[in-house]
């Protein structure tokens, strides 16, 4: 069972992403980066800073707790493996990024472990 929705999920990880780019990231920027209006991405750190999965700190900068950045840590490798993948399978890599944002949400973690063990062994080999 799931302790944070899919599309928390995508803000923890695109959170990662920002900070990984930037150093840093605000509201605005993760308004702007995902094309979501202020308003809703105002509600949706106010769900995850209840659930403990970030924090926002004087300065606006958002930061991720432990809790949160595991989340994000766990949807970044999945989104990485699978749109790689893809990719190496002559996907689009534009359609590949989409794909592997569905795709990442609903994949069970045995599923996922075989996944990455066969896919790890593809560039082994």
């Amino acid at each position: 069972m799931k302790i944070i929705y899919e599309s928390g999920e995508d803000y923890l990880e695109r959170i990662l992403m920002l900070t990984n780019e930037h150093g840093h990231v605000r509201a605005i920027d993760l308004a702007t980066n995902m094309n979501y209006s202020k308003p809703s991405v105002s509600r949706a750190l106010k769900t995850l800073k209840e659930k403990g999965y970030l924090f926002v700190g004087d300065d606006g900068n958002i930061v991720l707790t432990k809790n949160g950045l595991a989340v994000a840590n766990k949807m970044l490798e999945r989104h990485n493996l699978i749109k790689s993948f893809l990719i190496h399978l002559g996907v689009n890599k534009d359609v590949a990024w989409e794909d592997a944002c569905r795709i990442e949400h609903d994949l069970s973690d045995e599923s996922f472990q075989a996944f990455k063990k066969f896919v790890d062994k593809l560039y082994i080999d």
